[in-house]
């Protein structure tokens, strides 16, 4: 016997399914309310407003993103390869995410020039995962000097690949240009290191 998700999942479902996939801004509160199957009072009773479904919306995608480029990291063997691990970790994160176009916290970001205090947590959550993270992964690919040169470019490069996936690019040729091109990032930062360390 299935289990129906409770309204609480069902309106972060429908939030996920609706909002990153056509905007934030586009999607009437009435449409996620019928997605859900939920009373207004329920949406309120669970997260305030609108915003509240958002934060916590972005929240749980946020904590799934984390546990997918975990492990891909985890199953990575080589320091280089834990380090590049957030590429493939897109195309697999897209596998079991919604049909969002792209990032859900860069597309909700563009829409919300002036974000309150709890969207605007949650936006730089993400950021803060995304950079410490790569940081931590670089230092013992290229040295902790040049790790957080490294990790920025990274950043860039994993961005990119989610604005080419945005312009029509299938995932697989996208990731892959994206781990060919933060190779070529890797290979040049420990030239440098080698440089510096002769």
């Amino acid at each position: 016997m299935t289990v129906q998700p409770s309204a609480r999942e069902r309106l972060l479902d429908a939030a996920d399914d609706l909002a990153f996939t056509q905007g934030v801004a586009a999607t009437p509160v009435d449409e996620i309310l019928r997605r859900a199957n939920v009373a207004p009072a329920t949406l309120y009773a669970h997260f305030g407003n609108k915003e509240g479904l958002i934060v916590s919306a972005l929240q749980r995608r946020l904590a799934r993103w984390d546990e997918v480029w975990q492990r891909e990291i985890e199953a990575a063997p080589t320091p280089e390869g834990k380090l590049l691990a957030v590429l493939p970790a897109i195309g697999r994160f897209r596998e079991g995410a919604s049909a969002a176009r792209w990032c859900a916290f860069l597309g909700v970001a563009a829409e919300s020039p002036h974000p309150g205090q709890p969207l605007q947590e949650a936006l730089a959550s993400d950021t803060h995962l995304l950079t410490t993270r790569l940081r931590s992964l670089a230092v013992p690919v290229a040295g902790s000097e040049p790790a957080g040169f490294l990790a920025s470019q990274l950043s860039l490069i994993f961005t990119g690949v989610l604005g080419m996936i945005l312009r029509g690019m299938d995932t697989d040729e996208a990731v892959t240009l994206g781990v060919r091109t933060a190779e070529a990032a890797v290979d040049a930062a420990r030239r440098q290191t080698f440089r510096h360390d002769a």
